[in-house]
């Protein structure tokens, strides 16, 4: 199947773009002509947390993420809650809540999503932990679905995309938890022992007061 990189999917100027996965990591399925009802169905029917389909505009990528991928996102997200806990943030959890909108024809399952305050329509802040690229470009989603920030972990790293004006565009830190130092995240995020990590975690947050 070929992909046109001047479109939505697979786009080369995306900050997520196309890289064919290595053999031992997710498997990515790009299908395309896939109508509406038919994703919708697809997705109800599947429910499942070991498949992810990002739909845009009759395109309809299904993943299948790996145990590195699962290991990484769970990390992220119990530093993450851990940190709102300690410093009195109230930080409502959707966990991989599908987002759909008809209207725009996208739907896709964030890694961890979360609201800042309480329950709301869309989720504030939408996390993406990339181990292999998607074959769509989930950002160019993400937008049509009003989520106000997305954090990219990647490659050791933290980068933040905030809703402004239709697109994303980068900034240096995140405004929805501008409290949360994320170059100090990822090096919690980045330790083996995912205990340990989020013991000495906490045991900064405390000492800080």
């Amino acid at each position: 199947m070929n992909v046109e990189y001047n479109s939505p999917v697979a786009a080369a100027s995306s900050p997520l773009p196309v890289h064919p996965p290595p053999p031992d990591e997710e498997q990515r399925l790009l299908l395309s002509n896939v109508s509406w009802s038919a994703y919708v169905a697809m997705n109800d029917a599947v429910a499942s947390p070991g498949v992810r389909m990002t739909y845009l505009e009759g395109w309809l990528e299904i993943m299948t993420p790996s145990r590195r991928h699962e290991v990484g996102k769970t990390q992220v997200a119990r530093l993450l809650e851990l940190f709102c806990l300690e410093r009195d943030i109230p930080l409502f959890g959707y966990g991989q809540m599908t987002l759909r909108r008809e209207e725009s024809h996208r739907g896709l399952e964030p890694d961890e999503c979360y609201a800042r305050g309480g329950d709301k329509a869309v989720p504030d802040l939408a996390l993406e932990v990339v181990v292999s690229r998607p074959l769509i470009d989930r950002l160019h989603v993400y937008s049509a679905l009003g989520v106000r920030e997305v954090w990219v972990f990647e490659d050791g790293g933290f980068r933040v995309f905030q809703l402004r004006g239709g697109g994303y565009e980068p900034i240096p830190r995140s405004e929805v938890l501008p409290e949360i130092d994320l170059v100090r995240l990822a090096r919690f995020a980045n330790e083996a022992d995912q205990h340990a990590a989020v013991r000495a975690y906490r045991d900064e947050i405390r000492r800080e007061g």
